[in-house]
């Protein structure tokens, strides 16, 4: 009963610490707007780096992935089952796309979503990091890159890591993220769909 109430609780840590905005934290101490009234109003960065530049984009990005990264390594260090690094790994996710601290109005999730993937196993969540860059690089659309990495990251984590748990926690965040796009499927789908670097600032 003990080690059920304290991984609940790591659990319940990870989604606070996810629900952390990294984005409006950033734009605030850099003097910039609320990323939440300007752009996509998606406080990620990806809008960030349209309104407020690199530098911002970048904090907002490593923040957001190191919500994700750092709760399931710690699950990692204390040698907790798959099932429940999975738990975690959501929880920190949920957190980011739901956060309490914002009237459960986040992000979409997909850099949380990275930084759980590698922390849950290395290879699947290499091979997940790769297949977004090259789309991105290919086709030069943040949400695409996003939806094809995220689509193809529960058989990543089948086939590589072979943990059932980790493949089924991976499907939930999949099915949240394409929720959470929709408006950008919208767009891809009308060939509205902005590129990368479009209106951005140095």
């Amino acid at each position: 009963m003990d080690n059920l109430f304290f991984h609940i609780l790591l659990v319940v840590i990870a989604y606070l610490l996810g629900s952390i905005s990294t984005a409006i934290i950033t734009c605030k101490l850099m003097g910039l707007e609320d990323p939440r009234t300007v752009g996509s109003e998606n406080p990620g960065a990806t809008n960030v780096l349209r309104f407020g530049g690199k530098k911002a984009a970048f904090f907002t990005l490593l923040g957001d992935i190191l919500k994700g990264l750092v709760p399931v390594l710690v699950g990692h260090a204390l040698g907790l089952q798959d099932k429940w690094l999975m738990m975690i790994g959501v929880a920190a996710f949920l957190g980011h796309v739901y956060p309490v601290y914002y009237h459960f109005k986040g992000g979409k999730g997909v850099a949380t979503a990275i930084g759980v993937y590698l922390a849950l196993h290395f290879w699947a969540g290499l091979a997940v990091v790769a297949t977004w860059l090259f789309v991105a690089k290919v086709l030069k659309i943040s949400s695409l890159s996003a939806l094809v990495a995220t689509l193809l990251a529960p058989l990543f984590f089948y086939f590589i890591s072979a943990s059932v748990p980790f493949a089924i926690g991976t499907a939930v965040m999949t099915v949240l993220i394409f929720w959470r796009h929709q408006s950008n499927i919208q767009n891809l789908l009308s060939g509205k769909e902005g590129k990368i670097g479009t209106d951005k600032k140095e």
